[in-house]
């Protein structure tokens, strides 16, 4: 096992795998920008280096994470999600000075990353994809095969970048002529976001469900599947409530995750990975993607079943065999994650930085918080607006529902706007609570975003500002 790991990522994510990796004797080291220096995972970690003034572009610089890792003795780094976790120049980077990389092979990363070469290599395994396009030229013949395509198959059809992932280069065109115009501003998009302007079509699922399957492969040859999580609950394709188990009948489920098993055999995958699948309103489920890294969302799986991804992560990393085997994957209960952050719903879901005045958090049976915020701490406007993520469990889905509703009515967080105010109002939406949604959700209940914002008690919060003012706050304290 690793005596010392670099985790080359900030906020939440970086203090879970700190958690974890504590939790195994290693030695953690906290990377962070000078505009990022008050974050909570550089107090968690043993020791932390600066990598540059920032803001987000030393995150995303390779040599500087290698050349931390070297100057402070780790052996092994862990990417999280975003920044460098999907690129496959960094877990090569990192073999070439000696470096372990808490993640798959480059080339499993490189294959996934394209979503064509993805495509292609579940079609030969003999898993179900979306019909598509191979990339489409830029230029007139690509532009014909595009109106072709879409006349075969009828609109809307989806505009996406290979490159593409976490729900980002993605349009849809319901008409020609939005095709037409769709495909150039696609290339620009995809150019600016991933250094990569190729695109492909596929053929539109009108309001499909969103459902992935967590596996875990060593390098042994052993695959396991963790279950199903539905993400169908979104915004502009970003994820914003997951759960698990996806809500579907048994054997859906155990036919999904058969193919999600061969899909991280066929692209020869090792560590933890996701293989996510869209269902049509017919229950026919289509191949999606690989996302070849952690999930915001394996909260949810970790608390049906046990098993802490992150530190299988570690220990595959490190050599091991998996410490479970598929006949120790047992599941119980339902488990809900939401995705807490400074934002404005009334306003187009826009970040909302600024200085969190009051923190008090929720908790009790089945409540699990995963935090990277304090009481004082300035969320800057550079980063990432997660401020917390609450997984509750019950049960049955009724007590995890109830027990989410009590949750979010425990938190009071004043300084900032958040999305608690709008998780009250979905978690008593008849909707939601019958279990009838899919990805068009959000836009098809705009009843949702008629709440009243939460407006502190001045008094009240008065008197536990000159609380803090008196007796200070404990940065070090958990989120």
């Amino acid at each position: 096992m690793f005596k010392k790991l670099l985790v080359a990522n900030r906020g939440e994510i970086a203090v879970r795998i700190i958690r974890a990796a504590q939790e195994l004797g290693i030695k953690t080291v906290a990377v962070y920008e000078e505009t990022d220096k008050t974050s909570l995972h550089i107090m968690k970690a043993d020791e932390a280096v600066c990598i540059g003034s920032g803001p987000r572009k030393d995150y995303l610089n390779i040599e500087r994470m290698i050349q931390a890792a070297l100057a402070s003795g780790a052996e092994a780094i862990h990417p999280g999600y975003g920044f460098l976790a999907e690129n496959p120049s960094f877990p090569m980077r990192c073999i070439e000075a000696g470096l372990v990389f808490v993640g798959p092979p480059p080339q499993v990363i490189s294959d996934m990353g394209s979503k064509v070469i993805a495509r292609r290599i579940m079609t030969d395994a003999g898993i179900p994809v979306v019909p598509g396009t191979d990339v489409l030229p830029n230029n007139e013949t690509g532009e014909r095969s595009a109106l072709e395509f879409a006349q075969e198959y009828g609109f809307p059809v989806m505009i996406k970048a290979v490159a593409g992932g976490g729900g980002r280069g993605i349009r849809t065109a319901r008409d020609p002529s939005e095709l037409v115009k769709g495909l150039k501003t696609a290339r620009s998009e995809a150019q600016m976001a991933f250094g990569n302007d190729r695109i492909y079509l596929e053929k539109g699922l009108l309001n499909p469900r969103h459902v992935e399957v967590q596996v875990l492969a060593d390098h042994h040859g052993n695959v396991v599947h963790l279950g199903t999580r539905n993400c169908s609950i979104q915004r502009r394709h970003q994820k914003m409530i997951e759960i698990a188990p996806a809500l579907l009948p048994q054997l859906m489920l155990d036919k999904i995750c058969g193919m999600a098993v061969r899909a991280a055999r066929a692209s020869r995958y090792v560590n933890a990975g996701t293989v996510e699948f869209l269902l049509d309103e017919n229950d026919r489920f289509y191949f999606l993607e690989v996302n070849t890294r952690i999930q915001v969302e394996h909260t949810v799986t970790e608390m049906i079943t046990g098993i802490d991804i992150v530190r299988e992560q570690i220990r595959i990393a490190a050599g091991e065999p998996l410490s479970i085997s598929q006949k120790d994957v047992t599941f119980r209960g339902t488990a809900i994650e939401l995705r807490i952050t400074a934002e404005d719903p009334k306003n187009n879901f826009m970040a909302a930085p600024g200085v969190i005045q009051i923190y008090r958090t929720t908790g009790g049976h089945g409540v699990r918080l995963d935090g990277a915020v304090y009481q004082g701490y300035e969320i800057p406007r550079y980063y990432d607006s997660m401020l917390v993520k609450l997984t509750v469990y019950g049960f049955t889905w009724r007590e995890a529902v109830d027990r989410l509703d009590r949750a979010l009515n425990g938190f009071t967080i004043a300084g900032v706007k958040t999305t608690i105010p709008f998780y009250r109002q979905i978690v008593k939406d008849p909707d939601f609570v019958e279990q009838r949604f899919d990805t068009s959700y959000i836009e098809t209940h705009p009843q949702l975003l008629s709440y009243q914002d939460d407006v502190p008690d001045m008094e009240k919060l008065a008197a536990l500002i000159a609380e803090i003012n008196a007796h200070g706050y404990n940065p070090y304290a958990e989120p």
